[in-house]
């Protein structure tokens, strides 16, 4: 009995020192596969036609062991070459170069053959050394995250840019997809061309609203990056929130909207001044006349359930994006996503170097628009080029304007510019008047056409209109009925008694003052 006690104390003791350090007696390894590394290269020098099927699958980096990175970079060199590839080329290849004894001398090569009879798995192999670097990357970059995070020197805002900076990279430089084989591509491209016949209207992507830009771009087209372009005050926001008008509101069609200069109420409200065609500073100030109390209660009903959504992140990151950007679709079925503006988007490739970061997040919105299959349209700010030229040509932006980088003209499948003449004080093109109108320039579009397209622009709605629908702009204030009493009008009801009689012209007994007609002036947009 006594000896039987004496282990039971000692456990007791034991468990009673439970805030003493656990220590594991057992390390980690990084991951790595040896053998079959040694396999792959044994391979490769019995089967001399097996490199080709491992060149976007195994880097000389891809391997643990030092002596087998350079063996596989000797490898990928005869192979450019168009050497043979066995034992003794190899060997002799090695010998030449001065590397042969770090890679184990001619003991250690022989020694790689003798252990593969076939190459028939080699494929397989290659996969799993593949995964295993992946592992060694995530397992280095964790660890130096884990380092940063515990100095306290770092600024943790920017530690967190870098990190999903970094593990973009990571994850970019992993995504691969295989090569299709061309029947089934046809078939899908077939489909969509019976489709597209079913359409009268011509447009085989989502229509943008504008009739002369869906007959030239037959619509919006999945994986398309789209560049939007102007000088400030051209109004290319103005724009955007009429294409998302058209989209969203009258059509139905699910929008994503990324705005990183303007808060997400400071946005609305412009696409309220569009919807219901108020001007901009009463809906700031809230002076609205009686008529156009009844002009928002009626018209901002059709942008309650409108499915559009907007995230007013500030120096949003790539990274950020994409993870949205997906949620966005597979969520709530988003057709198409714009982005206010891409200059204000983040890459963290490094300091300094503005001109690659942009060309890092063009490719970036490039390689979303494909792997969402949606378009995607990126505004973006001109240089000031366009300021110091002449005459109407002049100011008419071009391509070599585009802002930081030659890479988004590069990667977009379209580009276009916004453009108003009556800005720049030029009123007339022959017997063409300027006045209230603008143009939407297409420079650039991979799979058609190019043309400039006249538009209607009032600028006291932030609206653009098709030429032939500038006649339905504005309603008069005596056709608008003022309905008291509804949801969407209950700080007007409560107000009422302060408002001044509701004037004849309201009435219908005499014509609108021209005091309160919409201002035809030339200043530029107001918002």
């Amino acid at each position: 009995m006594e000896q039987n006690s004496t282990p039971k104390r000692r456990t007791q003791r034991r468990q009673s020192n439970s805030t003493a350090p656990i220590i594991n007696e057992y390390g980690h390894l990084q991951p790595q596969a040896l053998e079959l590394e040694e396999a792959v290269l044994g391979a490769l020098m019995v089967d001399s036609d097996a490199i080709g099927r491992l060149g976007d699958v195994l880097k000389p980096e891809s391997f643990y062991d030092k002596r087998n990175q350079l063996l596989f970079e000797a490898i990928q060199e005869m192979d450019l070459h168009d050497r043979p590839i066995d034992i003794l080329t190899v060997t002799e290849f090695l010998k030449l170069k001065g590397t042969l004894e770090e890679v184990g001398g001619p003991v250690y090569i022989a020694q790689l053959t003798s252990k593969v009879v076939s190459s028939v798995n080699i494929e397989y192999h290659a996969n799993i050394i593949a995964q295993k670097k992946l592992a060694r990357d995530l397992i280095k970059f964790t660890s130096k995250t884990q380092e940063q995070a515990f100095d306290e020197t770092q600024d943790v805002e920017e530690l967190m840019q870098q990190a999903e900076s970094e593990l973009f990279e990571i994850s970019r430089h992993n995504m691969k997809r295989d090569f299709t084989q061309i029947n089934p591509v046809i078939k899908q491209a077939y489909e969509q061309i019976q489709t597209a016949s079913k359409n009268t209207s011509g447009i085989s992507g989502l229509s943008t609203g504008f009739h002369k830009m869906d007959k030239l771009l037959s619509g919006w087209q999945n994986t398309d990056l789209i560049i939007l372009a102007a000088r400030p005050a051209m109004g290319k926001t103005a724009f955007a929130l009429s294409l998302i008008r058209n989209m969203a509101v009258d059509q139905g069609i699910p929008v994503g909207m990324f705005s990183l200069e303007m808060g997400s109420v400071q946005l609305v409200q412009r696409l309220i001044c569009n919807v219901c065609q108020i001007a901009g500073d009463k809906i700031r100030s809230g002076q609205l006349e009686r008529y156009e109390w009844g002009q928002l209660d009626n018209k901002i009903t059709a942008l309650q359930n409108a499915p559009l959504y907007i995230d007013d992140t500030p120096q949003l990151s790539v990274f950020e994006l994409r993870s949205k950007a997906r949620r966005m679709v597979r969520e709530h079925g988003v057709k198409m996503i714009f982005i206010d503006y891409l200059q204000l988007m983040t890459a963290n490739v490094g300091k300094g170097n503005r001109q690659e970061e942009i060309s890092t997040i063009s490719r970036a919105l490039k390689g979303l628009a494909k792997e969402l299959n949606i378009p995607i349209m990126a505004l973006s700010q001109l240089n000031r080029n366009v300021e110091g030229r002449e005459g109407l040509e002049g100011k008419r932006p071009q391509l070599s304007d585009l802002r930081e980088s030659g890479a988004i003209e590069q990667d977009a499948d379209i580009v276009m510019f916004v453009n108003r003449p009556e800005y720049f004080h030029i009123y007339k093109d022959g017997d063409f008047d300027w006045r209230g109108k603008a143009e939407i320039i297409v420079a650039k579009h991979r799979n058609g056409g190019l043309d400039n397209i006249p538009l209607v622009f009032k600028k006291e709605y932030a609206r653009f209109m098709n030429m032939d629908d500038e006649a339905l702009s504005a309603p008069v204030p005596n056709e608008i009925p003022v309905t008291i009493g509804s949801k969407m009008n209950a700080s007007y009801e409560m107000a009422s008694s302060q408002l001044p009689p509701i004037p004849d012209y309201l009435q219908g007994n005499t014509g609108m003052p021209s005091d309160i007609l919409p201002s035809s002036g030339n200043d530029p947009l107001p918002f």
